[in-house]
């Protein structure tokens, strides 16, 4: 069954992420079947309409410049792709989370420490005075003597990552979300004049849209890597760099299908002069690297712009680009529990997303930036820097909610999990076994949603194009 767009929970944010693009792409041009949605309090399968279809929608502009044909979307498939999109066939894909991850109650309210990579956990256990190893049971039990805002200050103030569950008044009235508000959905920078890349056709393939743009992907957890995985699924040429040190064994599978992965240091002289080669090469930088990490190794706006002029330059923040935490370390589920999207009352628990939400769709508006950003240099010869932010999209989220976008899901019916038949019967290959992936959640006239390499580990392939 097909819906119009202006009478469905995903159209109001489809519209703001439209005008936030500068695009005249008509939200009708979006045609989504279905009606179940997520079970939330928030409108979670309106929002994942509205970034696929913010981004297929640029796709398809992008692949038939001046004919630009209506993109249908699946609501359940796009509800289901905000999730895990790999089914593993004969294999466990490994645990997302570590053991001490996770929201704990503290003498005045509620906490979440993020402690999935090593250096986060070990951070946060030294605050507490915890040995390496400690339970999270340990974990607990030291917490509930502990204030939530002294420990989040605390866990900060090391380098870890934590979040105080904030009602979302407190929010609103906080420095931060106060910035977060006055911001853009989108900011958009100016670039510099430059050339279409070597690779580029001079008429897109239809079949394959993307098919030699070169991709520098310096993301990791989890917007960035699925902004980069839907630029694959149409052909585009991904090359993702990590340092020797990082790893995320849970999502790995899940969003490096379709990219050849490599090491670099960027901290020392050889990796940055290899990044800059392979700078010079690229048509779009995506990173998510905190405000200033990059400009701190000589590699600021302008840098980027001068070695590859024409450099359409994607970036993601967690906490928003202006404000006291512009700064601050970030993901998902932290700014959930700061923004207030977590909070269900005085007296209950923290009840997050059911999904990963914000991260997701930021990564579709990342994704769209991107193709607008390409079409943009097309049309004029100009680079452009695009910056996104998770919680500007918190704040999206809930703007829609307090328009009433999602009171009519509510009486809707609930997706439960994916079936069968929403999975590719085509075998992927990945290098920990076989799997199934989601079928795609969008259509774009005439082109083909698929990638060309499997899904493999970090730092398998060289740090080169191909």
């Amino acid at each position: 069954m097909t819906h119009d767009s202006s009478s469905s929970d995903h159209a109001w944010m489809l519209r703001q992420m439209l005008a936030a693009l500068d695009a005249d792409a008509p939200p009708g041009m979006l045609h989504v079947a279905g009606r179940a949605g997520l079970a939330s309090r928030y409108p979670v399968s309106g929002l994942a309409c509205a970034g696929i279809g913010s981004a297929a929608l640029m796709l398809a502009r992008w692949a038939r410049p001046g004919d630009c044909r209506p993109v249908r979307l699946d609501r359940a498939l796009a509800s289901w792709w905000f999730g895990f999109s790999i089914r593993p066939l004969g294999w466990k894909r490994p645990d997302v989370r570590d053991a001490v991850t996770g929201d704990y109650p503290a003498r005045d309210g509620w906490i979440r420490l993020h402690a999935n990579a090593v250096h986060h956990r070990r951070r946060a256990l030294a605050v507490l005075g915890l040995p390496e190893d400690a339970t999270h049971e340990a974990v607990a039990e030291r917490i509930r003597r502990e204030s939530a805002g002294d420990l989040e200050d605390a866990i900060v103030e090391r380098g870890g990552c934590a979040a105080a569950l904030r009602p979302p008044a407190a929010w609103r009235d906080h420095p931060q979300g106060r910035a977060v508000a006055a911001e853009p959905l989108v900011h958009r920078l100016p670039g510099s004049t430059g050339t279409s890349g070597a690779g580029w056709q001079d008429e897109p393939v239809p079949a394959r849209p993307l098919a030699g743009i070169r991709v520098l992907d310096l993301t990791r957890v989890l917007a960035g890597p699925a902004a980069t995985r839907f630029l694959a699924a149409y052909g585009a040429q991904v090359l993702r760099l990590d340092p020797e040190v990082w790893d995320e064994p849970g999502l790995v599978p899940e969003v490096t299908v379709g990219k050849r992965c490599a090491a670099l240091d960027l901290r020392s002289p050889e990796g940055q002069d290899r990044f800059r080669r392979l700078l010079a090469r690229a048509d779009v930088l995506v990173h998510g690297y905190r405000p200033g990490a990059l400009d701190a190794l000589g590699l600021d706006a302008a840098t980027r712009q001068a070695i590859r002029p024409g450099l359409v330059d994607v970036c993601l923040d967690a906490w928003g680009w202006t404000g006291p935490w512009r700064g601050r370390r970030g993901f998902d589920s932290l700014v959930q529990m700061s923004a207030g999207i977590a909070w269900a009352g005085e007296d209950a628990v923290p009840d997050p997303l059911p999904v990963q939400a914000l991260d997701q769709s930021a990564g579709c508006l990342m994704a769209a930036c991107a193709l607008r950003g390409l079409a943009l240099c097309r049309e004029t010869g100009l680079g452009s820097g695009w910056r996104v932010s998770l919680a500007r999209m918190a704040r999206l989220l809930q703007e829609a909610a307090d328009a009433g976008c999602g009171t009519a899901s509510e009486t809707l019916p609930a997706l439960g999990p994916a079936p069968d038949s929403a999975y590719d019967p085509a075998i992927e290959p990945t290098a920990w076994g076989p799997a199934h992936r989601l079928r795609a959640p969008c259509l774009v006239t005439g082109a083909r949603w698929g990638w060309d390499l499997p899904a493999g580990p970090l730092r398998s392939s060289p740090p080169e194009w191909w």
